[in-house]
């Protein structure tokens, strides 16, 4: 039976594809129908979806010739699609694009000048821009009346104050656009706009929030606004991740190309060879970093946790203290063992934990004693997305 008007969320990767659908109700709220993920690409691709219940409602399995790149792990998808709407098609589609520049401060309808103008930032993310854009380019080829609008995950971090958005370089390359941007904004958006429901006490203070997953960054927040955030001109600053290596002196990189090692090496050293997987030599994954008794899991483990309490640490010091601190994302969330290690780095910023609380998951995982609160909120950037390409997609049918 075919679903009634839905919204398409989109965000594509280097090596997977993630969709969501979204039924649009009577009264105009969004109701998720299910989700899916194409991963393993290149290679031997795999769709699971799984209906709002979490219940596997398709499982398909490619050989290689049958999904050689993103394209075709794309024309899957979009099959599932269709036969999950009966046939009908999206009233519009919402894309993760991760760099919006200086000049995007909100998503936007895509037209032929805004694909230009995305395209035209892919210096900027050269690893993620083009796979968020080859969705939008194939779906405006081949169903031009379906609207596209793009959510950028820079957009949330424009409020920054100029002296947290420049780095210490001569103006001419400011204003060609090599400054701070911050990335996972639009995560920080959906938790800015949940607090004043989970966490009213909270809404409206300075906040630090950690999306620590495979990749991690900090955002410092006061009432629901970005003051700083950890990354800064790309999604390797900040804090170490599953592959990529976090803050870095740049006398690292003029040392490895004085030793003859070109551009496309160091990109591969410090996105795809680095973080828990470079400190531990085996696993990007935090799971199995926390059973293993290798020295080199250890090594990778004490080090994520001593640079997430430095850089809380220096984002209160950004916003003169901190009221609480909110956990999400795969490892904030799933993983009591690791937020209580970065809490106990934080007693002396006045963070007191209680154990029970954080080990079933919050959503408030301080004691009530605690000068500065902990929590637990789970983030959701494909609903964040749909919400906006609702949003979007109404204004435009208004205005016509």
């Amino acid at each position: 039976m075919p679903i009634a008007e839905t919204i398409l969320v989109i965000n594509a990767g280097s090596s997977s594809i993630k969709l969501s659908l979204y039924e649009i109700e009577d009264g105009g709220g969004l109701h998720l129908d299910s989700k899916a993920e194409v991963d393993g690409i290149p290679g031997r691709a795999h769709l699971v979806a799984r209906d709002a219940q979490g219940a596997v409602i398709a499982d398909h399995e490619y050989g290689a010739d049958d999904v050689p790149d993103v394209a075709a792990a794309m024309e899957r998808a979009a099959g599932w699609v269709r036969d999950r709407l009966g046939g009908t098609m999206p009233v519009a589609v919402g894309h993760r694009v991760v760099h919006g520049g200086p000049g995007y401060t909100s998503p936007v309808a895509v037209d032929d000048a805004v694909l230009a103008a995305l395209e035209g930032l892919v210096p900027l993310a050269p690893l993620h821009q083009p796979q968020n854009l080859a969705p939008i380019r194939a779906i405006r080829e081949r169903f031009p009346g379906i609207q596209n609008v793009a959510c950028f995950d820079t957009a949330f971090h424009r409020t920054h104050g100029e002296v947290a958005d420049r780095y210490a370089l001569p103006e001419p390359l400011y204003r060609e656009g090599v400054r701070r941007y911050g990335l996972h904004g639009l995560s920080y958006e959906f938790i800015a706009r949940t607090l004043p429901r989970v966490a009213p006490e909270i809404a409206g203070g300075a906040v630090v929030v950690a999306h620590l997953g495979s990749g991690a960054s900090m955002c410092a927040m006061r009432g629901g606004r970005s003051i700083d955030s950890t990354m800064g001109f790309s999604a390797l600053d900040g804090l170490p991740m599953g592959t990529r290596c976090g803050q870095l002196d740049p006398g690292v990189l003029l040392y490895l190309l004085r030793k003859g090692n070109g551009v496309e090496a160091l990109e591969r050293l410090l996105y795809h060879d680095s973080g828990l997987l470079g400190l531990s030599g085996f696993s990007n994954d935090v799971r199995d970093l926390l059973a293993s008794a290798d020295p080199g899991a250890r090594l990778a483990l004490d080090y994520f946790v001593y640079r997430a309490g430095r850089e809380i640490a220096s984002l209160a010091g950004a916003l003169g203290g901190i009221d609480a601190l909110v956990f999400t994302a795969g490892i904030g969330e799933n993983s009591p063992e690791m937020r209580a290690r970065i809490c106990a780095r934080l007693e002396w910023l006045g963070i007191r934990l209680d154990t029970d609380a954080n080990r079933h998951g919050g959503p408030r995982i301080s004691n009530p004693q605690s000068p500065v609160s902990a929590w637990v909120i789970p983030t959701d950037e494909e609903r964040m997305i749909a919400e906006h390409t609702l949003q979007i997609s109404r204004s435009r049918k208004e205005e016509a």
